[in-house]
């Protein structure tokens, strides 16, 4: 009996296999461990090589790294941050708002408004945004913010017109005929039950979609627009300084990477907020219980 229990206790502490992952045995643990420790090893190693590199080049002298000391080389600086952040917000709300209307345009029952929009959202994905910006800056003559903004929101907004509107054909096909059920149009069926439902799935592509916008930015010193890139490219090229370019990169790009995680952050405490709001949660049944009998039951 007592080995029977202790059996069934190892039995119950162990993970249960699946059909798609197999519990390690104890032979691929260890190789597992080995080559964790090897990657480990080279990833150090490699690491060490860059930095070993980086001194044998002279990349931490203090003459490459006096320009960040001065107050203007830090304003400029801030100055192009600062651009960056606003041509991003300007981009990111009107990608939003463009695939939004481009969504809606696909999901229509008019068949015209349905094929000018595909046409809309396959051509602007399709195009460079490069080019786009380019188009808009020369041939157009349109100053480089606005270029800037116009080129980042017809790309974007068109692959998120395909994100909105393939979340919400991602939805339980049910949620959608009872709402039909209840009487309501089309309009509130896609506002009140289809995009509510949908945002969850739509969340992550719709961050790693701005985050691409917020790198795209850097464009923009293309078309002479002062942005942060742009700022880092003046300070590079400054032969005062012994041409600091690897100092500048290793200024510029943790700023990159932070806002980039920002809005990663972001997106987790979006989605953990919609987990505990009460209109989202689940809504537990109390379990059924006799109730009761009609006249003449038995």
């Amino acid at each position: 009996m007592t080995k029977t229990l202790t059996r069934k206790a190892s039995r119950a502490s162990m993970p249960e296999a699946t059909a798609l992952y197999d519990i390690p045995g104890p032979v691929t643990r260890k190789r597992h461990l080995m080559y964790g420790i090897a990657s480990t090893i080279v990833i150090v190693a490699l690491f060490g090589w860059i930095v070993y590199l980086l001194f044998d080049t002279d990349q931490f002298t203090a003459q490459k790294w006096m320009p960040f000391e001065y107050k203007g080389i830090q304003e400029l600086l801030l100055r192009g941050l600062g651009n960056t952040l606003k041509a991003f917000v300007y981009a990111a709300v009107l990608s939003l708002a463009l695939g939004a209307v481009l969504a809606v345009g696909r999901l229509s029952e008019h068949r015209v408004l349905r094929w000018i929009s595909t046409l809309l959202v396959e051509f602007f994905r399709a195009m460079p945004v490069l080019v786009m910006i380019f188009f808009i800056f020369v041939a157009l003559k349109v100053q480089p913010l606005p270029a800037l903004v116009a080129g980042l929101t017809l790309y974007n907004g068109s692959v998120l017109a395909e994100v909105f509107r393939t979340g919400i054909n991602s939805v339980d096909r049910g949620q959608r005929e009872a709402a039909y059920a209840l009487g309501m149009r089309k309009t509130q069926v896609t506002t009140f039950v289809l995009a509510p439902q949908a945002v969850r799935a739509m969340l992550p592509t719709i961050i790693s979609q701005l985050v691409v916008a917020l790198k795209d930015t850097s464009l923009g010193y293309l078309i002479t627009y002062e942005e942060f890139l742009h700022a880092g490219k003046l300070i590079a090229s400054n032969l005062d300084y012994d041409l600091p370019f690897i100092p500048v990169v290793m200024v510029i790009s943790p700023i990159y990477i932070g806002m980039c995680m920002l809005l990663s952050w972001f997106a987790t405490w979006v989605a953990k907020r919609q987990r505990r709001n009460l209109k989202t949660r689940a809504v537990g049944v109390a379990p059924a219980e006799p109730g009761t009998l009609l006249p003449g039951g038995q």
